[in-house]
């Protein structure tokens, strides 16, 4: 088994990443890549979140449903009731989170096949509510002239620190549960849940926990995206959205918090990337995923394990890197 990396090098990597990415808008102005760099730390809380439910076994497809739960709570609380946007965030955690609850005992006693179709369904009648619900939703046409939450966040590079600081918040809590005995009592339920609660792991009940919490995060991608592009449709959050967040995951890889940041900057930055190459951009952006699938089964993060076994002499076998005496 691959050991973990010691806790003071993963902080000592982590701080030194964060360091970087507050300071290279700094050295690099530009509004266009700071939109797309914004974009990706705000679907990395999606991505991060959603693979805490991925790692207790389950793939869903309504988690961009959550974040539009989120978002419409947000906005709402913000136009409609008046409140500051650091309230209303609350809400926007709070609302998913609550549907989650509700939803959640329900929907983890299904598995495979039978949760990620219930899952559609359930973000297909979400997206069908708020296009239906014309008086609080605005309908298909949304809900525009979306205020930033603070007058500085006018300022992109403000707003790009903003979702800087609430990505670092989101993504570390989630790599704090996988590397506490929930994580450890996650890893186990996924490979045999019955075995897991044979050893007195309440494994139901950590699932439904994790599962309100993921939701909630959503919540909070929900509302600065919504805030930043001044205008929430339901097309932003429905079944598309949230197969584009698994799919970061694939890419990436479905094992590590590391994976689904590197999925998530592949599939948010290149089709940004790539719009000048209108005719072209989805065969390019076919030919690529296809490339990363058919050569890296284990996602982009198993290209690091491979170079490291180039540099220590140690053999790649799918997403586990294995020594020469195994």
């Amino acid at each position: 088994m691959k050991p973990r990396s010691p806790p003071v090098l993963l902080l000592a990597g982590g701080l030194a990443g964060v360091l970087f990415l507050v300071l290279w808008p700094l050295a690099w102005r530009s509004d266009f890549i700071l939109y797309i760099a914004t974009l990706v730390l705000q679907f990395s809380i999606g991505a991060c979140s959603l693979q805490l439910i991925i790692r207790t076994g389950h793939i869903s497809l309504s988690h961009a449903a959550f974040a539009g739960i989120g978002g419409y709570a947000s906005v709402l609380l913000v136009k409609s009731a008046g409140w500051p946007w650091h309230f209303a965030l609350i809400g926007a955690i709070l609302a998913p989170a609550a549907f989650a609850a509700l939803i959640g005992p329900v929907l983890l006693r299904l598995s495979g096949k039978y949760f990620v179709l219930v899952t559609f369904l359930f973000g297909e009648l979400m997206r069908f509510v708020a296009t239906d619900w014309q008086g609080l939703t605005g309908g298909s046409n949304g809900i525009f002239e979306i205020p930033k939450p603070y007058p500085a966040m006018r300022d992109p590079l403000n707003y790009y620190w903003l979702s800087l600081g609430f990505s670092v918040v989101c993504v570390g809590l989630c790599v704090r549960i996988m590397r506490s005995e929930i994580g450890r009592a996650m890893d186990a339920m996924r490979e045999s849940e019955k075995l897991t609660e044979c050893a007195g792991v309440p494994a139901f009940r950590i699932k439904v926990l994790i599962f309100v919490i993921a939701c909630g995060l959503a919540g909070v991608q929900g509302s600065l995206n919504a805030h930043m592009n001044n205008v929430i449709t339901p097309g932003n959050f429905g079944p598309l959205e949230s197969l584009n967040l698994v799919v970061m995951n694939v890419i990436g890889g479905m094992t590590n918090m590391g994976g689904a940041l590197l999925g998530t900057v592949f599939l948010v930055a290149l089709p940004e990337l790539l719009r000048g190459y209108v005719e072209w951009q989805r065969v390019i952006y076919g030919v690529i995923l296809i490339v990363v699938m058919a050569f890296l089964p284990g996602g982009l993060v198993e290209l690091w394990g491979r170079l490291r076994g180039l540099v220590t002499g140690e053999a790649v076998r799918g997403t586990a890197v294995v020594t020469d005496e195994t």
